[in-house]
């Protein structure tokens, strides 16, 4: 069995930790650059060379694709799935996931609540979203930011002109969101695979922060779910196509209000703070997909 990450990040935790799990399995598992590859559309069929060669030896690949290259990402493990190499991400769903309204749009129109969320078209539309969601403060975050970057508290009409004027300027699309304050400034991540929960955590913000992201300084511990909160972030990977995920809500008064799926979550806080192993899970998963890929193309 060879497994290869897709991963620019060679050093990083979370590649490591996902290589380090097939090793100790037995598989033989190789690290690829992603924005390395060329895509070879031939009479043959789809071909993928990387470093001088043809990558045609791969039963599984494990994406790890970075917000800067999403369409890159996509196009590459869509050409892999061409050539029937069992993926543990689609191209589709990761491209949804990416961008923070299209997912809402996806989970709040099969009916899971998320919080009241909008984007903002002329300036002569904002006094009536702001009203609509709620009045200040607001939450404002760029549309494919990742670690809470970007993401502000908006608690007057001048902020969020400076903050729209900002965004504008440098040509990003921003969400403005409802601000649930009995979150008190923490929220749950959630790490599904194979329509699975492996592992959950509670993040809370440092004090003086509303950004529970522990890359923003934020501390974690493990949690329970109730029932009502693994049904809706079970419902929300498989909603998305998501095979891998890490969905992120928040507990309000309302239940379980989602904010999130990653399509490439990080590993290193959730892993660290349970102690569960989800690199593991996700080599399992990809290898028993591959086999199950094998054995359909045998029959076939």
């Amino acid at each position: 069995m060879k497994i290869a990450v897709l991963s620019r990040g060679p050093q990083l935790y979370s590649t490591q930790s996902i290589l380090r799990a097939g090793r100790n399995r037995g598989y033989t598992m190789e690290l690829i650059d992603y924005s390395r590859c060329s895509v070879l559309l031939t009479a043959e069929g789809p071909q993928i060379s990387y470093q001088g060669r043809v990558l045609d030896d791969l039963n599984a690949i494990i994406p790890r694709i970075g917000t800067s290259a999403t369409a890159l990402g996509a196009a590459i493990i869509h050409q892999f799935t061409l050539q029937s190499v069992f993926s543990t991400t689609a191209a589709q769903p990761l491209l949804v996931a990416r961008d923070k309204m299209h997912c809402l749009q996806h989970l709040a129109g099969a009916g899971i609540p998320v919080p009241l969320s909008a984007i903002a078209g002329e300036e002569d539309t904002l006094s009536p979203l702001v009203a609509r969601l709620g009045g200040f403060p607001l939450v404002f975050k760029p549309i494919s930011s990742t670690h809470g970057e970007g993401v502000m508290l908006i608690d007057s009409w001048e902020a969020l002109q400076a903050a729209r004027d900002e965004f504008a300027f440098r040509q990003e699309r921003a969400l403005l969101q409802e601000f649930i304050p009995e979150a008190n400034g923490s929220d749950i991540r959630v790490l599904i695979v194979n329509g699975q929960i492996v592992a959950a955590m509670k993040r809370q913000a440092r004090p003086g922060d509303f950004r529970a992201n522990l890359h923003q300084g934020g501390s974690a511990r493990a949690v329970r779910l109730t029932a009502i909160e693994r049904q809706t972030v079970l419902r929300a990977a498989d909603l998305l196509g998501l095979s891998v995920a890490g969905v992120d809500f928040l507990r309000s008064e309302r239940g379980p209000l989602l904010l999130e799926v990653n399509a490439s979550p990080g590993l290193e806080g959730i892993e660290s703070v349970t102690g569960k192993d989800v690199a593991g899970a996700i080599v399992d998963y990809a290898a028993s997909g591959a086999m199950a890929r094998q054995g359909a193309l045998i029959s076939a």
